[in-house]
């Protein structure tokens, strides 16, 4: 099967996205690389990770990239498909760190476009929740909001993820 150059999974938490994305990349029917945005900060974390590890198998070559993914993107090789796991986490990395925001998101989407392997990301649909309560939540929310914007129109495919069901947004499903 043949994966569109970039395909944007969103959904909310634990709805699915990511063992559907994993789905995806599988049936690309080519070597595999995850790319791997979160950091083990407690031993729930950790425990999280090595589930996720075990869950993909041996077959995933995993890349840890908490936040230089632009630089890990142009590692791919053009014979893998590539699954970017998340885009959330590399926001809040991101933005935790104190990085410069603009130029860090116009580094990723480029690195995504010129990745020569196709690419699929993971990325949390945080606006159908709550107001967050406080002002970095708002700034978050808005970022998020922003990024999952400008990854959809770079994207060729976006899929919705609810209760481990894909819905399509743009483009058709290989």
């Amino acid at each position: 099967m043949n994966l569109p150059k970039l395909t944007l999974v969103l959904g909310g938490a634990a709805s699915g996205k990511s063992f559907w994305a994993e789905q995806l990349v599988g049936r690309a029917g080519r070597p595999k690389a995850y790319i791997a945005t979160a950091q083990a900060w407690d031993a729930e974390m950790q425990a999280k990770i090595a589930r996720h590890r075990e869950m993909r198998g041996p077959l995933w070559r995993t890349i840890e990239a908490p936040r230089d993914v632009a630089s890990t993107l142009g590692g791919i090789l053009p014979t893998e498909t590539a699954l970017l796991d998340c885009a959330t986490l590399w926001l809040t990395n991101t933005m935790l760190a104190e990085a410069d925001l603009p130029t860090e998101e116009e580094r990723l989407l480029a690195a995504l476009g010129a990745c020569p392997a196709p690419v699929v990301v993971v990325s949390n649909e945080l606006g159908l929740g709550l107001v967050p309560e406080t002002a970095l939540g708002r700034r978050f929310r808005d970022a998020q909001g922003r990024l999952n914007q400008r990854l959809a129109t770079q994207a060729d495919l976006v899929v919705f993820v609810a209760a481990g069901l894909p819905l399509v947004l743009k483009g058709v499903l290989p």
